[in-house]
């Protein structure tokens, strides 16, 4: 029988510590990264297997991370997942993913499976039902596992985030239609209570009052981030006696709801009406319409997110530092929203 690999093999071929191989190993941030590299890179080769019981005794870590959104079935939250597992796989993490589906009661079962997994830190994306689960928060904090929003979040004092500028991208998108000679411009907002959502709302009236335009309350409407919803929406809309002449929705699947309401009434897109979504979803630009859209850049989200994780959980002094990386929004101009047709920009 073949003998085991061990970390003193790896020691020997590379004339370094058997400490220093199992550090590297680790991830152990006082190792250089090129040396980290090179014992990954060996150890492969040399068919070396981690003993991940003994190490998670040794260490303390179970070097698995819990990520929390309230779905997958959307190509922004893939993508997060994506950017976060690059990260956190050539450091040994594992990721376990749970979705919410935007119920509370499911989120807080999440959050405790989690936690009786012995996860080492929890990243997630709170559900619409953000409020009420401050207990499962408080949980969290008390047994010192790391906890970093992404995308939708939550202030609490002393826990980490990672978001886009909401407010900017609804802004850039608003003023992009009032640049574009529209002057009455709906709104298809989602929850309010929602921050991502608020400051969207924000964006867009601040960006009206801004260029003069008269701000109407009544072409706001809160609405879910579903094609069937964002089609009710625009029904309504279209029906009230002075109609709107363009929409901003928060989300890219509301959009398109309200594009397919807009075509069955005979209207033309963007003559007589047009639309900017938010997200950039891949469908916004392989639409023969294609739809103008603001791009949240949800892998580098999803890096960002797994680094402040990997900043605190190798902090060897514990020392809690919170942190709110914001990232700027891309506003995507496409066909759905231009009256001069240029080419689309992917």
């Amino acid at each position: 029988m073949k003998k085991k690999t061990t970390i003193y093999d790896i020691a020997k071929r590379l004339n370094i510590t058997a400490a220093t191989v199992s550090r590297a190993l680790n991830g152990n941030s006082k190792i250089s990264e090129a040396t980290r590299k090179l014992v990954r890179e060996t150890a492969k080769e040399m068919n070396y297997e981690q003993n991940k019981l003994a190490q998670a005794l040794k260490s303390g870590k179970s070097y698995n991370v819990g990520v929390i959104v309230p779905r997958i079935d959307s190509n922004f939250f893939a993508s997060v997942i994506r950017g976060i597992e690059e990260e956190l796989y050539p450091q040994g993490y594992h990721v376990i993913i749970c979705q919410t589906h935007d119920q509370k009661d499911l989120e807080t079962e999440n959050i405790n499976s989690l936690l009786n997994a012995q996860v080492d830190g929890i990243l997630m994306s709170i559900s619409n039902a953000q409020n009420g689960n401050d207990d499962s928060f408080n949980a969290l904090i008390k047994k010192n596992v790391p906890l970093i929003f992404f995308d939708r979040k939550k202030d609490i004092k002393g826990i980490s985030s990672v978001t886009i500028d909401d407010f900017k991208g609804a802004y850039d998108a608003t003023k992009h239609l009032i640049d574009q000679g529209y002057k009455r411009i709906a709104h298809l907002s989602n929850d309010r209570s929602i921050l991502i959502f608020k400051n969207r709302y924000l964006g867009y009236k601040q960006a009206i009052l801004d260029s003069g335009l008269d701000f109407d309350e009544s072409l706001v409407i809160e609405t879910h981030s579903k094609v069937l919803e964002g089609r009710k929406t625009m029904k309504k809309l279209l029906e009230i006696k002075q109609r709107p002449d363009a929409v901003f929705s928060s989300s890219d699947f509301t959009a398109l709801g309200a594009i397919q309401e807009i075509k069955e009434h005979g209207l033309r897109i963007p003559e007589d009406i047009s639309v900017v979504g938010f997200s950039n979803e891949p469908f916004t630009r392989f639409m023969e319409l294609s739809i103008t859209s603001v791009d949240q850049s949800p892998i580098e989200m999803g890096r960002l997110t797994a680094q402040v994780f990997l900043e605190e959980v190798n902090n060897d002094k514990r020392i809690k530092s919170e942190k709110q990386v914001v990232l700027t929004p891309e506003l995507i101009v496409r066909k759905s929203s231009l009256k001069t047709q240029i080419p689309d920009k992917a």
